[in-house]
């Protein structure tokens, strides 16, 4: 039942508030609601607003996070939350006693997590992950009687290796106060263990702290917890876990490069992005891709990508452990291909690219498919409107913009149109996991080559804690 309708009782009784002995009565639906003077009524919802409750002699604290804009507000629009404490006094030891079950017990029925285990990275974004958790994320855990162990990531991939060997039984969570690359390494790390199977089950949660908190923005908007498709990039015997989005050409180009202007802040991004759409670039190359139904018309049939495809090129069996990716036959489905040269390829999981970028606004959380955004030609004036329209997700009405939903997919990246000595970045979650010749940074070291790249995705395979 929705939280904002009555629901029956659970308990009713007479208790002290300010003073004043008034009827305060839990529902079914996790309403807490009383009388106040001049008759007006106050209700809180427990799901939603109670953190949690302390016992302090003979009365109950209830601790929550309401609206500032009145307290408390049951319906409708929210303003700023803050914590606020509120009061009551049974009139008796047994009452008292009662209260403090029934609260209990209702509060465990919401499935809560009661022990974390907490990354916060104090290199991400604006550096202000460490005082976000400690000014904001600590106290909200406090009063929910969390407990909590908290590991600030050192370096690049700090947070996979304690992933991969963390003792999960101590723990009913892992939650990343960060940008979306922790959270990605914890995934990563989670799938190489032995025990994948089960690790990967553990629930995850994202509290933003970085430059690109697409994983955040895409969860505001989805239940207490939502499974989550996990998308495998191999190449050879190498791969890569992803949860978000991959990127080549233009919007891979602007995320990466744009790291040169990062002391400017967020504002880097549109920056950078004008410069690339005025001088832009093109890209050769191809894709192929298994539609998802409804979607078959795009593209051209492309027998040989299903012959090169199989079980073999999908499962490692020179690794002894270790999440393999989707055991599917690709062989044997439905390839279509398009040539480029192409302006930007973009595959989304999630809907946010980042907290103004709704990337894919079709995309869900545990669908089976990915979202594909194909950019082959634009002119430069509808580029800039296009690229404008990023924040509401209506780039994909331009009928510039291919979208459309994938199964399965291969990247051929070529070269740029107009410099064949230069090839391009491709970008997976906000990181970079290819460099070609010519590129920003392009002597450093990367998990893969700037070659064919094939893309599966896993339906519902992780777990993501998100805002009721």
């Amino acid at each position: 039942m929705d939280q904002t309708e009555g629901g029956e009782p659970i308990l009713s009784d007479r208790v002290i508030v300010n003073g004043t002995v008034t009827s305060l009565t839990l529902t079914t639906s996790g309403q807490l609601r009383w009388s106040e003077g001049s008759g007006s009524h106050r209700c809180l919802l427990v799901g939603k607003e109670v953190l949690g409750f302390s016992v302090e002699g003979s009365r109950i604290k209830i601790r929550a996070v309401v609206d500032s804009r009145d307290g408390i507000c049951c319906i409708g629009s929210r303003g700023a939350l803050v914590r606020k404490n509120f009061v009551f006094e049974p009139l008796s030891e047994v009452s008292l006693r009662l209260w403090c079950q029934k609260l209990q017990e209702y509060i465990d029925s919401l499935g809560r997590p009661k022990r974390l285990f907490i990354f916060v990275n104090p290199f991400g974004g604006k550096k202000s992950a460490s005082k976000i958790f400690i000014d904001d994320v600590k106290p909200l855990l406090e009063d929910a009687n969390v407990d909590f162990t908290v590991q600030e990531t050192k370096y690049r991939l700090h947070a996979k290796e304690v992933a991969h060997t963390l003792d999960l039984s101590k723990y009913d969570g892992i939650v990343c106060v960060s940008g979306d690359g922790i959270l990605v390494e914890v995934v990563n790390g989670l799938l190489e263990r032995e025990d994948w199977d089960a690790a990967i089950r553990m629930s995850l949660g994202v509290v933003p702290a970085g430059t690109g908190n697409g994983m955040a923005k895409s969860l505001l908007d989805s239940g207490h917890k939502r499974s989550l498709d996990v998308a495998t990039i191999f190449q050879g015997g190498t791969r890569f876990f992803s949860l978000l989005m991959l990127a080549w050409g233009l919007v891979a180009d602007i995320d990466i490069e744009s790291e040169k202007y990062r002391w400017m802040g967020s504002a880097r991004i549109d920056f950078y992005a004008l410069q690339r759409i005025f001088h832009l670039r093109k890209y050769n190359g191809y894709i192929s891709f298994v539609p998802a139904p409804g979607f078959e018309a795009n593209g051209e049939p492309s027998s040989e990508i299903g012959e090169s495809m199989s079980k073999v090129n999908i499962c490692n069996p020179n690794k002894e452990y270790g999440y393999q990716g989707p055991n599917v036959d690709l062989s044997n489905l439905s390839w279509r291909k398009i040539d480029g040269p192409f302006v930007s390829i973009w595959l989304h999981n999630v809907p946010w690219g980042g907290e103004d970028t709704m990337a894919a606004p079709d995309a869900k959380f545990s669908d089976g498919y990915l979202d594909l955004i194909i950019i082959r030609n634009c002119p430069t004036l509808s580029l800039l409107m296009l690229m404008t329209e990023l924040n509401n997700g209506n780039h994909v009405k331009s009928p510039h913009v291919l979208y459309l939903k994938v199964k399965a997919f291969v990247l051929e990246p070529g070269p740029q149109t107009e410099d064949p000595t230069k090839e391009g970045i491709i970008d997976v979650d906000g990181e970079v996991l290819a460099r070609g010749a010519g590129t920003y940074k392009c002597d450093q070291k990367t998990l893969m080559t700037y070659g064919k790249l094939q893309i599966t995705v896993d339906q519902g395979l992780a777990t993501v804690f998100s805002p009721v």
